[in-house]
């Protein structure tokens, strides 16, 4: 298996990452617990959750992900093998949301107690607070770190000015820098990351564990028209990618899968972990099925046609 180190870390993670939001959602605890046993029994051990998974799901108030992944590290006594981060910053309650240090110290010791864990490995800031100067937030996340309850901090969801601007103040003040970014990054949603993010991220060494990896579903190929969409979970979310680009970058993924003998989520997983700027992109799965499909993807590796075919299919539009 190969591992990649997370940033200027000494944090050693697989190079796919199982997306947790999918835990007290779409999946209940038992066969959460499952996907979990099968995804570290292959040799992985990155695993990604936030505070507020997963709040939008009826009947749910937030933190139903951590509190699954809290019950099975408990259960199954093995949290030096995985490699846990986290968020903080949505939405959790009345005046219960942002980067403030006071809301930092709060929200860092109700995960914990979720996960059932002295220590975070990694702990991202979830959105952008432009109303807390990056001082004040890394200085936080600096107390935290000299506790030993955070090892290494990111962050998700920042523009290429912002993420420059906190790294800036990190060095300036010499405080704890953002060692990764999470961004929403795949074959169709390439813009955003790589017109200026992806350059920052190279030139200061960041990690990169980009979300929405298979574009919710809709790089998997199971969504062709809007008929495939019925009732599904997230069916508004790909509805948006059911236009001429999207349909185009499908075919694509059929014709490399066909020519490697593989499917279409996993040619685009692979076509994100060999990207030199991701260290692991983040994939969820709901059944064990899904998840050796994803885990396979590991082995896979494109050759040059399979990557220019690819890449003309989803080029985006980036100014210039």
């Amino acid at each position: 298996m190969e591992y990649r180190t997370l940033g200027k870390t000494d944090i050693k993670v697989s190079s796919l990452c199982f997306g947790g939001n999918v835990f007290g959602w779409t999946v209940d605890e038992a066969t959460s617990f499952s996907l979990l046993d099968r995804f570290v029994n292959a040799g992985l051990n990155f695993i990604d959750t936030a505070d507020a998974y997963s709040a939008w799901a009826p009947g749910n108030v937030g933190g139903e992900s951590e509190t699954i992944i809290g019950n099975w590290l408990k259960s199954r006594g093995l949290r030096d093998r995985v490699v846990i981060a986290t968020k903080v910053g949505s939405q959790m309650g009345p005046d219960e949301k942002g980067l403030s240090p006071a809301y930092i110290r709060k929200a860092v010791d109700a995960s914990l107690k979720r996960l059932q864990t002295d220590y975070i490995d990694l702990y991202q800031s979830h959105w952008d607070d432009p109303e807390t100067p990056f001082e004040d937030v890394l200085g936080a996340y600096q107390d935290l770190i000299r506790a030993g309850k955070v090892r290494a901090i990111g962050a998700s969801n920042l523009t290429p000015d912002r993420l420059a601007e906190a790294l800036e103040t990190a060095r300036r003040h010499d405080l704890p820098r953002y060692e990764t970014l999470q961004p929403k990054y795949n074959l169709y949603d390439r813009a955003e990351y790589e017109d200026g993010l992806e350059q920052i991220c190279r030139a200061n060494g960041l990690g990169v564990i980009p979300y929405y990896a298979l574009a919710a579903g809709f790089l998997t190929g199971k969504y062709r028209s809007e008929a495939d969409l019925g009732r599904r979970a997230r069916s508004t979310t790909v509805e948006k990618y059911l236009n001429e680009r999207g349909l185009r970058i499908v075919a694509a993924l059929d014709e490399v899968a066909q020519d490697l003998n593989a499917t279409p989520a996993q040619v685009a997983l692979a076509w994100l972990m060999e990207r030199p700027s991701i260290t692991a992109p983040i994939a969820s799965a709901t059944s064990l099925a899904q998840l050796g499909e994803m885990i396979n993807a590991i082995h896979l590796k494109l050759n040059d046609a399979a990557r220019a075919r690819l890449e003309a299919a989803s080029a985006p539009s980036i100014p210039t």
